[in-house]
């Protein structure tokens, strides 16, 4: 190449790691409370504890801001994003209204083979909740459910639910693994893959219903 043609780029695979380490570590940080909803956070300030510049961060923050998770304040740095009761609920009614029907049409037997290839990472699940893994918790969490939605074939769906549960962070998983009882609701995704296994629609709708509900639960003591 040309020295005239060539142009002066940052290595994409180096920044893209520093910036996904960074919003990987932020996201702990607001999924075991220790970044407070209405808090402001300054990039700077961040990336002096994190030990880099102030770039990676800023834009591990954008990403999370897409997502929801956060908001842009001017001149100042990042907010973390408040829900309130009634964004809790309205987000709740459109998972229901999404999830339960979509996950209960899926109930058939003759797919028992996918259903069980999603028992691994339900199993991580309970692993997750079983140790106290938050993180890890959240993240197995969110791959089983968008997998068992996707072999609806709708990738659309695939795409909004994901955002919804983005928006909605798993509030109060941090008072749950102290009582030691995360385990408890990590196990709900088992029994769902026996009914889906077994084709009962109707048991798949009754622990979508409740798992769903389960999950506002944990929301309503946290805010």
């Amino acid at each position: 190449m040309a020295a005239e043609d060539r142009l002066d780029l940052p290595m994409v695979g180096e920044r893209q790691s520093l910036r996904e380490q960074v919003a990987q570590a932020l996201r702990a940080a607001l999924i075991t409370g220790e970044m407070r909803p209405g808090v402001v956070y300054s990039a700077p300030v961040l990336a002096a504890q994190f030990g880099v510049s102030a770039t990676p961060v800023r834009e591990a923050m954008l990403d999370l801001a897409k997502e929801g998770l956060v908001e842009a304040v001017r001149n100042k740095g990042f907010r973390v994003t408040e829900l309130s009761d009634r964004d809790l609920d309205e987000l709740t009614e459109i998972r229901q209204l999404i999830e339960v029907p979509t996950v209960a049409r899926l109930a058939d037997s003759s797919r028992a083979e996918e259903f069980e290839r999603l028992r691994p990472i339900a199993e991580e699940i309970v692993e997750a909740g079983e140790r106290g893994d938050l993180l890890a918790y959240v993240d197995a969490d969110l791959r089983f459910h968008v997998e068992l939605l996707a072999l609806s074939g709708n990738a659309h769906l695939v795409t909004v639910v994901r955002d919804l549960r983005n928006r909605a962070r798993l509030y109060g998983l941090s008072q749950l693994s102290e009582r030691g009882t995360l385990g408890g609701s990590a196990r709900e995704h088992l029994a769902l893959l026996d009914a889906l296994k077994s084709g009962d629609s109707a048991a798949v709708k009754q622990i979508m219903e409740e798992h769903i509900g389960h999950v506002r639960g944990i929301w309503a003591e946290h805010v």
